[in-house]
């Protein structure tokens, strides 16, 4: 509570916060404007029957449920960053760029992710409209009209990323993380007015229960999302002239869900890859394109076929990506380059297969934990039969985390003013 109060007392801290809360609305303000020839109360019914683009609406912080000019929200550059990330595999210089060249070379990766941004934007928004044409929850648009709902579309998206950045620049959280954060807080009021209009006597258990396990998962997701394995790490020590260097122990963190929220986008990716892939054939051939569509409906609505799909997807491409980014070759080479090693393993090779051995085991917790996650809208309806109780994983673990980092930054400012008032 002292803290909290400190906020307010500090005039500059005072000050970002208010620029962050400002900004916010601004975003807010976007997600309310719609794109022409949109029928409201068809799309509403969609959204609410499609766990899918329900999922969707979350990275957009909100602004797909009503088709507005910011529907995209921060999807097109997340999915940039994904490419930028998987293009270091393939290009030695991208990697380099990335890993060596410091605060300079990120400046750069993240200015080519803002270039990328632009056509993935475009295609996210044709692509987009054309299936929810398909699905009928919007009115068939004239090519004009297609086209015109593009171009603002893919500015609103850029615009809502020039706020994200605007608010990374003030030190109170991730940008593009508050933004989607402010979605999903905006969608909560309504959500429980629909719940406490629909309470009765009769479902008290069920109601009790629910919020029981709310709170065990936001617990699980605080535990998941800080937990660590410490790798125990010894310098040997070195002469260097007349002083000694080294001869301390240390640790080496591995967190436990290394690759954060990127599986859940990239299985969403893949689950919408085939309605785009209709879309296509639909322009050589109408018969298959919708044949392809009637397919792929049907799949999405089977919630078993779809969760098992989901929670799949889900484990196997947090390996994925913690392989991308976790190497432990690299690792172990800069162990030894500094004179560090992990008490009896030899350095070099031994080193490697320990710390991916190391990664393996406790990244099958952290797949498994995520996979559950994405598929606990389905759980939660199989368990309460009560369709207004249902609560998305996905945003919990974003809320979770978001407000994790930003207290922690905010700590940080904290503590150098205190420190500030010694001098």
């Amino acid at each position: 509570m002292n803290k909290f109060l400190q906020i307010f007392r500090i005039p500059d801290l005072r000050r970002k916060i208010l620029i962050v809360l400002g900004l916010l609305v601004a975003f807010r303000v976007l997600t309310s404007i719609p794109i022409p020839g949109i029928d409201a109360e068809q799309l509403r019914e969609f959204f609410a029957s499609s766990q899918l683009f329900g999922f969707l609406n979350i990275f957009s912080g909100g602004g797909l449920s009503n088709l507005s000019v910011a529907m995209l929200g921060v999807g097109p550059y997340i999915t940039a960053t994904i490419i930028m990330q998987l293009l270091t595999i393939i290009f030695p210089k991208i990697k380099e760029l990335y890993y060596e060249e410091g605060a300079r070379g990120q400046a750069k990766f993240n200015q080519y992710s803002r270039i990328i941004t632009v056509p993935l934007a475009m295609l996210q928004a044709y692509g987009f409209l054309n299936i929810l044409i398909a699905q009928n929850a919007i009115p068939p648009q004239t090519t004009f009209a297609l086209l015109t709902n593009v171009v603002i579309i893919t500015a609103g998206s850029m615009l809502v990323l020039w706020l994200g950045e605007l608010i990374s620049e003030q030190k109170i959280g991730n940008g593009i993380s508050l933004i989607i954060l402010a979605g999903i807080v905006a969608s909560l009021p309504s959500q429980i007015g629909v719940a406490l209009a629909t309470y009765t006597p009769a479902l008290l258990p069920t109601y009790a229960g629910f919020v029981i396990g709310m709170i065990l998962l936001i617990a699980a997701v605080v535990y998941l999302n800080e937990g660590e394995r410490k790798i125990p790490v010894t310098y040997a020590r070195r002469v260097r002239g007349i002083k000694m260097y080294g001869g301390v122990s240390s640790y080496l963190p591995l967190k436990v869900n290394q690759a954060g929220m990127i599986p859940l986008i990239f299985a969403v990716s893949v689950l919408l890859f085939p309605q785009f892939i209709a879309q296509a054939i639909s322009i050589a051939s109408q018969d298959w394109g919708v044949r392809v569509n009637v397919w792929v409906t049907t799949f999405l609505n089977n919630p078993t076929l779809y969760g098992i799909t989901y929670f799949l997807l889900v484990f196997i491409f947090t390996y994925f990506y913690t392989a991308i980014t976790f190497n432990p070759e690299e690792i172990s080479k800069n162990l030894q380059r500094s004179g560090g090693f992990v008490p009896g393993i030899r350095p070099g090779e031994a080193t490697t297969g320990f710390f991916t051995n190391v990664v393996n085991r406790i990244t099958f917790f952290g797949a498994t934990f995520l996979g559950l996650i994405a598929i606990l809208p389905i759980l939660v309806q199989a368990v309460t039969r009560v369709p207004v109780l249902t609560v998305s994983g996905t945003a919990l673990l974003i809320v979770v985390a978001v407000a994790l980092d930003a207290m922690r930054q905010i700590n940080s400012q904290l503590t150098v003013r205190e420190y500030e008032g010694f001098e």
